[in-house]
């Protein structure tokens, strides 16, 4: 199992075997804190508690001194050791004084326990499965795969759910019988049972119990509390740099690291040479603004469809878009500088409001109480400028895209129903025995999980919920985010998900957060002052990179001609070969693909080379944990 990690623990590994054989723990180290001293699995002052542990406890420090003042002993300064002593000290409840990303795989053997916990918004993975008489935990799906006797299956609910929310929803993943560890949950295995329990989630006010306090005065408390997230961020024994965009979120966060005079700051980017997707002109602005040490790298089409294979190697799940493979192709700049942790900007759009389909759904809800309006539609020029109002055909496409559920602004996906219309149209490619394999509709299954106060919020504080548990969780922060920094080796830090901004954000009146249509009002009033006045008033550019154009290229790569195929399509059986034969002799033509025909086939692609991977190839994987070129 440990091999299969290696890429995420390359620094060293450890192993603790049970004396009486009831557990093992074993872990693979990417040493960050505490270089010599803090190898894992690692133990209590009378080894009976034992840890391994990925991630990160920012507040080590403070949790090591309180610990040692209640007259616990410490053999390391690492953050590790900590976790082992809360537990002692706290109980099941130590998990609350941690501020961190994590997963956690602790084992009582005084009480022949063993808990599984994660964090609180699931920046770090956790996967488990049950065979017929163990448990197996794991950072990665492919080191679970080490210990199967056949081949994983592909689940057709997962299918579904990634054929709409653009992820499978916690706690599924891509196979039957494998499962996530949920953000912000525990579960305990004690006494054969095992036991799950929720620490942490998302929560918003009810009625009008917002904070109460004027818009500087919450501005200067946002600010200081980011300052302090990033500053508890920085704590490391090697260096560590930061991504930037060019958007405000990466801009702020670079310039409150640049308060902290010992850090020598070292930023990386991306450049496309597409110039759709570029933001390397406001990049620059910012490496002049602080004077900082600035390495970034262009990105082309071809070095995405090359590189494309290794990404789902990665992600373990289909992806419905190119851009995690730049990201990889960032974190291995960032690796080849000499640095391995790195913070970037990833869930300030979600905790502070920064997202189109945010305004998108304030502009339907309003023109919700008129439906007949002619003019409440037309907002949405201000937000997608070109779409052509003045043309009759737009009217109509207004109204029969934008107007989904209008009817019924009060049902609970509504803010999202666009975007999972979109991304479901993906499905008409499914094959029919797919279909029939299908017995619930995706949505519905999110709505009854609910949270029962969901329904009693503001319908922005339901549209961020949805967005925080559904595509930041199992997208930017896994597939997009830590599945390709740990890629190259490389470990993200995040400070607008530190659980006291988030929970600050959450009890803020949605008007900070979106003044009009005016994203992230209450975050650019509180770093108006420390940055370029043209990066707080630029409109948003979602970070994208080239779709379907990558893959069919004058030198198509060997791979999409195989797995496209209408062989390869029947053997598998998720899609059916006609319909797709129909997309991919468009695509080769170099006609333009709908944004909901891109996604499909880069959908269609990758869940082949998943089955391709871990299913076909299952028996060659090597002693390594990795599948034959």
């Amino acid at each position: 199992m440990l091999p299969a990690l290696h890429h995420r623990g390359p620094d060293g590994s450890g192993i603790y075997m049970d004396p009486h054989g009831i557990v093992g723990l074993g872990h693979t180290r990417l040493s960050i804190v505490d270089l010599e001293g803090g190898a894992q699995p690692m133990h209590n002052e009378d080894r009976t508690i034992w840890v391994s542990f990925n991630g990160e406890i920012f507040n080590y420090v403070e949790l090591r001194a309180s610990l040692l003042k209640a007259g616990h002993q410490f053999y390391s300064h690492c953050d590790t050791e900590v976790i082992v002593h809360a537990y002692e000290e706290y109980g099941d409840d130590f998990v609350q004084h941690f501020n961190g990303q994590f997963s956690i795989a602790l084992w009582d053997s005084r009480k022949q326990r063993l808990l599984l916990i994660r964090d609180r918004v699931g920046i770090v993975p956790l996967f488990y499965t049950r065979t017929s008489d163990r448990l197996v935990f794991a950072s990665g799906i492919k080191s679970l795969l080490t210990q199967l006797t056949e081949a994983p299956k592909i689940s057709p609910a997962t299918l579904d759910e990634i054929f709409t929310f653009w992820v499978p929803r916690s706690p599924n993943t891509l196979f039957e019988g494998i499962f996530e560890v949920s953000p912000g949950h525990m579960l305990v295995l004690e006494n054969g049972a095992l036991r799950e329990s929720v620490y942490w989630d998302w929560s918003f006010p009810e009625g009008n119990a917002y904070l109460d306090g004027s818009d500087d005065s919450l501005a200067d408390e946002l600010r200081s509390l980011l300052l302090d997230a990033t500053q508890i961020r920085l704590r490391a024994d090697v260096p560590v740099g930061a991504y930037l965009s060019g958007g405000l979120d990466s801009s702020a966060l670079v310039a409150l690291i640049s308060k902290d005079a010992s850090i020598p700051l070292r930023t990386f980017s991306i450049g496309f040479a597409d110039r759709s997707f570029d933001e390397s002109a406001f990049q620059q602005q910012m490496v002049e603004h602080l004077n900082v040490n600035h390495t970034s790298f262009l990105c082309k089409n071809e070095s995405i469809s090359e590189q494309f294979p290794a990404t789902i190697a990665h992600t373990e799940i289909p992806i419905l878009r190119t851009a995690p493979t730049p990201m990889a192709q960032l974190s291995a700049l960032v690796r080849s500088s000499g640095y391995k942790v790195v913070l970037t900007g990833e869930g300030a759009d979600e905790v502070l409001g920064g997202y189109d389909i945010f305004k998108e759904a304030k502009i339907r809800q309003f023109w919700a109480r008129r439906p007949q309006s002619e003019w409440r539609p037309l907002l949405l020029k201000a937000l997608y400028p070109y779409l052509d109002i003045s043309k009759g055909q737009s009217d109509t496409y207004i109204q029969n895209f934008y107007g989904i559920g209008l009817n019924e602004p009060d049902q609970p996906g509504f803010s999202h129903l666009t975007r999972w219309f979109t991304t479901a149209g993906g499905k008409i490619f499914f094959s029919p025995e797919l279909n029939a394999a299908l017995r619930e509709d995706a949505a519905a299954r999110l709505y009854q999980d609910l949270p029962d106060a969901f329904r009693r919020w503001h319908p922005f504080n339901r549209a961020q919920y949805l967005e925080a548990k559904t595509l930041m969780s199992g997208y930017l922060l896994c597939s997009q985010g830590d599945r390709m920094l740990m890629a190259n080796s490389v470990e993200g830090r995040f400070p607008y998900l530190d659980h006291r901004v988030i929970e600050f954000a959450n009890r803020l009146p949605p008007r900070l957060k979106m003044r009009g249509l005016n994203e992230k009002y209450l975050l650019k009033k509180a770093m108006a002052k420390d940055l370029p006045q043209q990066i707080v008033v630029r409109h948003k550019q979602p970070y994208r990179a080239p779709g379907v154009p990558a893959f069919f290229s004058s030198q198509s790569l060997g791979y999409v001609d195989e797995l496209l195929s209408e062989s390869k399509l029947k053997c598998y059986g998720y899609y059916d070969p006609k319909k797709v034969g129909f997309l991919v002799k468009k695509a080769r033509a170099g006609g333009a693909l709908s944004a909901r025909d891109n996604m499909a086939l880069v959908g269609i692609l990758s869940t082949q080379l998943c089955h391709y991977n871990f299913i076909e190839r299952f028996n060659q994987l090597d002693q390594m944990g990795n599948y034959g070129n």
